[in-house]
């Protein structure tokens, strides 16, 4: 299982793109403290970053890593290794090089402009957000073997997490608007962990206060330590789940 993890580090690691997608996180995480003069407007500049261009990149590059590492899978397939191993191994592999490169280029400047809770806890939504989307990309690159598929699944998972699922919401909102729907949306920030890291983040900078009511019910639930634990456990089970169906798929399927 090493190995295979250290091929797959290596490999990645050396990629032009990758290469090329830290450098550019590095660069818009410089500028966007270095043009303000408040710490916390630089981290909510990067909100965006790490909630729109980290999730995309994340599952499409894993997407089409996977599609082009068939062969060697394949490879793999022929030795006495268990697919559970080689599946696990993979991921490893993907993960660790993609979260990598997020924190030598958006994690290292937050720390230093940020060194304080806000800071680390944006490295850390950061990081979470890119494992899911990795294990996202391993979920979407199992279902077919045709890669265009592989690769269209992964766009409109990208697509749902980031503007459909929050439509969806303001139209229960609006559906229900004569109601009380500030704890039914605890449970709805749940289903999304984009929306998740968001909203961590953004009680995080004491901006709750701007979010009326909602926020206060936010901010008394999230705000608390058991919110913390409940947000960061939903935020691994969302790591884990599309990896534990992935591996079952690939488990089942015939190469």
């Amino acid at each position: 299982m090493q190995k295979i993890v250290k091929y797959v580090l290596l490999d990645i690691l050396r990629n032009k793109i990758v290469l090329a997608y830290t450098v550019l996180l590095l660069v818009i995480s410089y500028s966007a403290f270095s043009l303000q003069d408040n710490p916390s407007k630089g981290i909510l500049s990067l909100l965006n970053l790490i909630l729109i261009i980290v999730p995309i990149v994340s599952i499409i590059f894993s997407t089409i890593y996977v599609y082009n590492l068939s062969e060697f899978i394949e490879l793999l397939l022929s030795q006495p290794l268990k697919r559970v191993t080689i599946w696990m191994s993979i991921f490893i592999g993907l993960a660790i090089s993609m979260s990598l490169a997020f924190f030598l280029g958006c994690g290292i400047p937050a720390l230093i402009f940020s060194p304080n809770g806000i800071g680390f806890l944006i490295v850390t939504m950061g990081l979470l957000i890119t494992i899911i989307f990795v294990s996202l990309a391993l979920f979407a690159s199992v279902l077919t073997r045709d890669k265009a598929k592989g690769i269209g699944i992964s766009i409109l998972l990208w697509f749902y997490f980031a503007i459909i699922f929050d439509g969806l919401v303001l139209f229960l909102l609006f559906q229900f608007m004569d109601y009380s729907m500030e704890k039914p949306l605890i449970f709805l920030s749940f289903l999304n962990p984009i929306d998740l890291a968001r909203i961590m983040i953004l009680l995080k900078l004491d901006i709750s206060a701007l979010m009326g009511a909602t926020g206060a019910v936010f901010h008394d639930f999230f705000g608390q330590r058991v919110g913390l634990v409940a947000s960061l456990t939903i935020m691994t089970a969302w790591a884990f789940l599309p990896l534990w169906w992935s591996v079952r798929h690939f488990n089942r399927k015939d190469l």
